[in-house]
């Protein structure tokens, strides 16, 4: 299992709009780039890619939930 990681401290979304659907959900194949969440620091949105391939296991933390930077914010199988 490999953990993606939050880069800065912030809000963790799970989709990009209250009404989109989430960027992944557990069993999708995941591929190097895909972007999983945003962290939202001071109004502005970070995308949170992937850097591995793999099959979606779930998030780690809540949507909207605040984050650390280098906290577990989704894991991959594979």
């Amino acid at each position: 299992m490999a953990d993606i990681k939050s880069p800065v401290p912030g809000t963790f979304y799970t989709q990009a709009t209250p009404d989109a659907p989430v960027y992944k959900a557990q069993g999708d194949t995941v591929t190097v780039g895909d972007v999983i969440g945003l962290v939202e620091v001071m109004k502005t949105f970070i995308e949170i890619k992937s850097d591995m391939a793999g099959t979606f296991a779930g998030y780690a933390v809540e949507n909207e939930a605040a984050v650390s930077a280098g906290q577990t914010l989704a894991q991959l199988d594979g």
